[in-house]
Protein backbone atom coordinates (compact mmCIF):
# COMPACT_ATOMS: atom_id res chain seq x y z
CA UNK A 1 0.00 0.00 0.00
CA UNK A 2 1.88 3.33 -1.15
CA UNK A 3 1.05 5.71 1.89
CA UNK A 4 2.97 8.82 3.59
CA UNK A 5 2.64 9.32 7.01
CA UNK A 6 2.39 12.66 8.28
CA UNK A 7 5.54 12.96 10.60
CA UNK A 8 3.03 13.09 14.41
CA UNK A 9 4.89 13.69 17.49
CA UNK A 10 1.59 14.11 19.66
CA UNK A 11 -1.92 12.37 18.98
CA UNK A 12 -4.09 14.54 16.65
CA UNK A 13 -6.94 15.31 18.42
CA UNK A 14 -8.96 17.45 15.33
CA UNK A 15 -8.70 14.94 12.07
CA UNK A 16 -10.41 15.78 9.17
CA UNK A 17 -10.82 12.82 6.93
CA UNK A 18 -11.37 13.06 3.24
CA UNK A 19 -11.83 9.64 2.77
CA UNK A 20 -15.51 8.13 3.83
CA UNK A 21 -14.04 4.36 4.46
CA UNK A 22 -11.68 5.84 6.74
CA UNK A 23 -13.76 8.11 8.17
CA UNK A 24 -16.08 5.18 9.17
CA UNK A 25 -13.23 3.61 10.52
CA UNK A 26 -12.47 6.12 12.61
CA UNK A 27 -15.81 5.98 14.52
CA UNK A 28 -15.99 1.84 14.61
CA UNK A 29 -12.13 2.33 16.54
CA UNK A 30 -13.90 4.47 19.39
CA UNK A 31 -12.17 8.00 17.55
CA UNK A 32 -15.23 9.59 15.83
CA UNK A 33 -15.16 12.36 18.42
CA UNK A 34 -11.43 13.56 16.95
CA UNK A 35 -13.07 14.27 13.77
CA UNK A 36 -14.19 17.63 12.99
CA UNK A 37 -14.65 17.73 9.24
CA UNK A 38 -15.70 14.98 6.40
CA UNK A 39 -17.02 14.94 2.87
CA UNK A 40 -20.54 14.40 1.26
CA UNK A 41 -19.63 11.08 0.75
CA UNK A 42 -18.93 9.96 4.52
CA UNK A 43 -22.27 8.70 5.36
CA UNK A 44 -21.37 5.67 7.93
CA UNK A 45 -21.97 5.72 10.57
CA UNK A 46 -25.46 7.66 10.70
CA UNK A 47 -26.46 9.38 12.79
CA UNK A 48 -23.44 10.10 14.36
CA UNK A 49 -21.18 11.41 11.43
CA UNK A 50 -23.86 13.37 10.04
CA UNK A 51 -23.30 15.85 13.13
CA UNK A 52 -20.07 16.37 11.61
CA UNK A 53 -19.71 19.68 9.28
CA UNK A 54 -18.51 18.18 6.19
CA UNK A 55 -16.12 19.93 3.78
CA UNK A 56 -17.20 19.36 0.09
CA UNK A 57 -16.76 16.01 -1.76
CA UNK A 58 -13.94 13.72 -2.19
CA UNK A 59 -13.15 14.83 -5.91
CA UNK A 60 -13.57 18.89 -5.14
CA UNK A 61 -13.48 19.43 -0.91
CA UNK A 62 -12.87 23.22 0.26
CA UNK A 63 -9.82 23.49 1.24
CA UNK A 64 -10.33 26.85 2.46
CA UNK A 65 -13.00 25.21 4.96
CA UNK A 66 -10.49 22.30 5.95
CA UNK A 67 -7.89 25.01 6.84
CA UNK A 68 -10.68 26.90 8.77
CA UNK A 69 -11.40 23.90 11.11
CA UNK A 70 -7.65 23.64 11.98
CA UNK A 71 -7.01 20.27 11.85
CA UNK A 72 -3.69 18.83 13.62
CA UNK A 73 -4.23 15.68 10.81
CA UNK A 74 -6.13 15.53 7.40
CA UNK A 75 -6.34 12.37 6.31
CA UNK A 76 -6.78 11.99 1.95
CA UNK A 77 -6.87 8.90 -0.20
CA UNK A 78 -4.88 8.91 -3.63
CA UNK A 79 -7.25 7.50 -5.15
CA UNK A 80 -10.65 9.17 -4.24
CA UNK A 81 -9.12 12.32 -3.80
CA UNK A 82 -7.54 14.28 -6.27
CA UNK A 83 -3.79 15.81 -6.57
CA UNK A 84 -4.50 19.27 -6.04
CA UNK A 85 -6.23 18.56 -2.89
CA UNK A 86 -3.51 16.92 -1.29
CA UNK A 87 -0.61 19.61 -3.12
CA UNK A 88 -3.42 22.38 -1.57
CA UNK A 89 -3.16 20.83 1.59
CA UNK A 90 0.18 20.50 1.93
CA UNK A 91 0.96 23.92 1.00
CA UNK A 92 -1.08 25.41 3.63
CA UNK A 93 1.13 23.62 6.17
CA UNK A 94 -1.44 21.19 7.33
CA UNK A 95 -0.31 17.69 7.87
CA UNK A 96 -1.53 14.80 5.62
CA UNK A 97 -1.76 11.76 5.94
CA UNK A 98 -1.83 9.90 2.55
CA UNK A 99 -3.09 6.28 2.09
CA UNK A 100 -3.90 3.74 -1.23
CA UNK A 101 -4.80 0.40 0.28
CA UNK A 102 -5.16 -2.14 -2.35
CA UNK A 103 -5.71 -5.38 -1.34
CA UNK A 104 -7.41 -6.66 2.59
CA UNK A 105 -3.64 -6.82 3.99
CA UNK A 106 -3.27 -3.50 2.84
CA UNK A 107 -6.89 -2.48 4.59
CA UNK A 108 -6.02 -3.90 7.69
CA UNK A 109 -2.25 -2.68 7.85
CA UNK A 110 -4.20 0.86 7.31
CA UNK A 111 -6.76 0.00 10.28
CA UNK A 112 -3.79 -0.29 13.00
CA UNK A 113 -1.58 2.24 11.43
CA UNK A 114 -4.76 4.61 11.87
CA UNK A 115 -5.17 3.34 15.63
CA UNK A 116 -1.63 3.48 16.29
CA UNK A 117 -1.31 7.36 15.20
CA UNK A 118 -4.46 7.82 17.12
CA UNK A 119 -4.05 6.36 20.24
CA UNK A 120 -6.50 3.53 20.12
CA UNK A 121 -5.64 0.36 21.73
CA UNK A 122 -3.90 -2.15 19.05
CA UNK A 123 -6.21 -4.51 20.91
CA UNK A 124 -9.55 -2.80 19.94
CA UNK A 125 -12.67 -5.14 19.57
CA UNK A 126 -13.28 -3.81 15.66
CA UNK A 127 -9.09 -4.52 15.05
CA UNK A 128 -9.64 -7.86 16.13
CA UNK A 129 -13.26 -8.98 14.67
CA UNK A 130 -11.19 -8.09 11.59
CA UNK A 131 -8.43 -9.92 11.59
CA UNK A 132 -10.17 -13.24 12.39
CA UNK A 133 -12.68 -12.77 9.87
CA UNK A 134 -9.56 -12.77 7.29
CA UNK A 135 -8.46 -15.15 9.16
CA UNK A 136 -11.11 -17.36 8.51
CA UNK A 137 -11.45 -16.44 5.33
CA UNK A 138 -7.89 -17.40 4.06
CA UNK A 139 -8.64 -21.16 5.69
CA UNK A 140 -12.03 -20.96 4.08
CA UNK A 141 -10.08 -20.42 0.33
CA UNK A 142 -7.20 -22.69 1.11
CA UNK A 143 -10.23 -25.67 0.67
CA UNK A 144 -12.61 -24.13 -1.85
CA UNK A 145 -12.05 -24.31 -5.83
CA UNK A 146 -12.75 -20.47 -6.66
CA UNK A 147 -15.63 -19.33 -8.88
CA UNK A 148 -15.18 -16.96 -11.80
CA UNK A 149 -17.03 -13.81 -11.01
CA UNK A 150 -17.58 -10.94 -12.83
CA UNK A 151 -18.32 -7.25 -11.11
CA UNK A 152 -18.61 -4.58 -13.30
CA UNK A 153 -18.24 -0.92 -11.19
CA UNK A 154 -20.14 0.81 -14.20
CA UNK A 155 -22.75 0.70 -16.77
CA UNK A 156 -22.17 3.09 -19.72
CA UNK A 157 -19.85 2.19 -20.65
CA UNK A 158 -19.60 -1.38 -18.94
CA UNK A 159 -16.28 -0.73 -16.65
CA UNK A 160 -14.78 -3.13 -14.23
CA UNK A 161 -11.84 -4.14 -12.41
CA UNK A 162 -8.24 -5.26 -13.13
CA UNK A 163 -6.83 -7.68 -10.14
CA UNK A 164 -4.52 -4.67 -9.23
CA UNK A 165 -7.66 -3.40 -7.29
CA UNK A 166 -9.06 -3.72 -4.02
CA UNK A 167 -12.08 -5.32 -4.65
CA UNK A 168 -10.54 -7.90 -6.78
CA UNK A 169 -8.69 -8.64 -3.83
CA UNK A 170 -11.68 -9.07 -2.13
CA UNK A 171 -13.43 -11.50 -4.35
CA UNK A 172 -10.29 -13.76 -4.41
CA UNK A 173 -9.68 -13.57 -0.61
CA UNK A 174 -13.96 -14.86 -0.26
CA UNK A 175 -12.77 -17.53 -2.91
CA UNK A 176 -13.80 -15.83 -6.36
CA UNK A 177 -11.37 -15.24 -9.02
CA UNK A 178 -12.05 -12.00 -11.55
CA UNK A 179 -12.55 -13.16 -14.56
CA UNK A 180 -11.28 -10.12 -15.59
CA UNK A 181 -7.99 -9.42 -13.16
CA UNK A 182 -5.30 -9.74 -16.15
CA UNK A 183 -7.15 -7.34 -18.69
CA UNK A 184 -5.73 -4.27 -18.01
CA UNK A 185 -7.31 -0.49 -19.74
CA UNK A 186 -6.40 0.09 -22.77
CA UNK A 187 -5.88 3.37 -24.16
CA UNK A 188 -7.04 5.24 -26.39
CA UNK A 189 -10.90 4.00 -25.61
CA UNK A 190 -11.41 2.30 -29.33
CA UNK A 191 -8.25 0.19 -28.00
CA UNK A 192 -10.40 -0.55 -24.60
CA UNK A 193 -13.24 -1.68 -26.93
CA UNK A 194 -11.00 -4.26 -29.63
CA UNK A 195 -11.83 -1.39 -32.50
CA UNK A 196 -8.64 -0.08 -33.02
CA UNK A 197 -4.03 -0.89 -31.77
CA UNK A 198 -3.70 0.21 -28.16
CA UNK A 199 -0.93 2.46 -27.31
CA UNK A 200 2.43 1.54 -26.25
CA UNK A 201 3.42 1.49 -22.12
CA UNK A 202 5.55 4.42 -23.08
CA UNK A 203 2.47 6.41 -24.50
CA UNK A 204 0.23 5.14 -21.62
CA UNK A 205 2.83 6.46 -19.06
CA UNK A 206 0.97 7.02 -15.79
CA UNK A 207 -2.72 6.87 -16.81
CA UNK A 208 -4.74 4.16 -14.62
CA UNK A 209 -4.95 1.17 -16.40
CA UNK A 210 -6.87 -1.03 -13.29
CA UNK A 211 -10.37 -0.09 -14.62
CA UNK A 212 -10.90 -1.78 -18.15
CA UNK A 213 -13.97 -0.65 -20.48
CA UNK A 214 -15.28 -4.30 -21.55
CA UNK A 215 -17.81 -5.10 -24.09
CA UNK A 216 -20.72 -7.95 -23.40
CA UNK A 217 -18.79 -10.00 -25.61
CA UNK A 218 -16.16 -10.39 -23.79
CA UNK A 219 -17.91 -11.03 -21.01
CA UNK A 220 -19.64 -13.98 -23.00
CA UNK A 221 -16.04 -14.87 -23.68
CA UNK A 222 -14.91 -15.43 -19.88
CA UNK A 223 -18.16 -17.45 -18.72
CA UNK A 224 -18.84 -15.49 -15.20
CA UNK A 225 -20.20 -17.90 -12.97
CA UNK A 226 -21.29 -15.44 -10.48
CA UNK A 227 -22.19 -11.97 -12.01
CA UNK A 228 -22.16 -9.09 -8.76
CA UNK A 229 -23.35 -5.52 -9.59
CA UNK A 230 -23.13 -3.13 -6.46
CA UNK A 231 -25.15 -0.34 -5.63
CA UNK A 232 -22.00 2.00 -5.31
CA UNK A 233 -20.20 3.82 -7.48
CA UNK A 234 -22.45 3.02 -9.66
CA UNK A 235 -26.31 2.01 -8.64
CA UNK A 236 -26.86 -1.05 -10.89
CA UNK A 237 -30.93 -0.97 -11.41
CA UNK A 238 -32.54 -4.37 -11.77
CA UNK A 239 -33.07 -3.66 -15.84
CA UNK A 240 -28.94 -3.61 -15.90
CA UNK A 241 -29.13 -7.31 -14.30
CA UNK A 242 -31.80 -8.33 -17.06
CA UNK A 243 -28.68 -7.39 -19.40
CA UNK A 244 -26.44 -10.13 -17.78
CA UNK A 245 -29.24 -12.65 -17.15
CA UNK A 246 -29.39 -12.91 -20.92
CA UNK A 247 -26.19 -13.70 -21.65
CA UNK A 248 -25.39 -17.49 -22.08
CA UNK A 249 -23.04 -17.31 -19.53
CA UNK A 250 -22.96 -19.82 -16.15
CA UNK A 251 -24.04 -17.04 -13.93
CA UNK A 252 -27.70 -16.36 -15.44
CA UNK A 253 -27.89 -20.14 -16.18
CA UNK A 254 -27.54 -20.86 -12.26
CA UNK A 255 -29.65 -17.44 -11.02
CA UNK A 256 -26.51 -16.36 -9.73
CA UNK A 257 -26.42 -12.73 -11.47
CA UNK A 258 -27.09 -10.46 -7.99
CA UNK A 259 -27.76 -6.80 -7.43
CA UNK A 260 -25.36 -6.39 -4.09
CA UNK A 261 -24.01 -3.87 -1.66
CA UNK A 262 -21.34 -2.16 -3.18
CA UNK A 263 -19.95 -1.28 0.63
CA UNK A 264 -18.97 -5.14 1.14
CA UNK A 265 -17.00 -5.03 -1.54
CA UNK A 266 -15.46 -1.07 -1.75
CA UNK A 267 -15.24 0.23 1.86
CA UNK A 268 -12.04 -1.18 3.35
CA UNK A 269 -12.75 -0.43 7.22
CA UNK A 270 -13.37 -2.40 10.20
CA UNK A 271 -16.65 -3.22 8.43
CA UNK A 272 -15.11 -6.02 6.64
CA UNK A 273 -15.63 -8.40 9.48
CA UNK A 274 -18.78 -8.88 8.50
CA UNK A 275 -18.37 -8.24 4.55
CA UNK A 276 -15.89 -10.70 3.95
CA UNK A 277 -18.66 -13.55 5.47
CA UNK A 278 -21.29 -11.72 2.83
CA UNK A 279 -19.15 -11.91 0.22
CA UNK A 280 -17.94 -14.98 0.76
CA UNK A 281 -21.51 -16.20 1.11
CA UNK A 282 -22.23 -14.35 -2.47
CA UNK A 283 -19.85 -16.52 -4.36
CA UNK A 284 -19.96 -20.15 -2.69
CA UNK A 285 -24.16 -19.78 -1.03
CA UNK A 286 -24.24 -23.46 -0.84
CA UNK A 287 -20.57 -24.47 0.13
CA UNK A 288 -19.33 -27.58 1.70
CA UNK A 289 -16.51 -26.66 4.33
CA UNK A 290 -14.55 -29.85 4.35
CA UNK A 291 -11.62 -30.36 6.74
CA UNK A 292 -7.53 -29.62 5.77
CA UNK A 293 -6.99 -33.70 5.29
CA UNK A 294 -9.94 -34.16 3.16
CA UNK A 295 -10.19 -33.29 -1.02
CA UNK A 296 -11.44 -29.98 -2.47
CA UNK A 297 -14.83 -30.43 -3.62
CA UNK A 298 -16.33 -28.03 -6.07
CA UNK A 299 -19.55 -26.78 -4.63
Amino acid sequence: MARRGAGLRVIPRRVVSLVPSVTESLFLLGLGDRVVGRTDYCVEPMPAVGAVPSVGGTKDADVDAIAALSPDLVLVNQEENTQAIHRDLVARGLRVHLSFPKTVADAVALMRELAAMLGAPSDHPALVRLADAVAEMERLRAHTIPRKVFCPIWMQPLMTIHGDTFISDVLDLCGGQNVFLDRPRRYPLAADLGRAAPWSNDRVGLRDTRYPRVTLDEVLERQPEVVLLPDEPHPFSEADAEVFRALDIPAAAQGRVLRVDGKALCWYSPRLADALPQVRAWLHPDERRVAPTEPRVKD
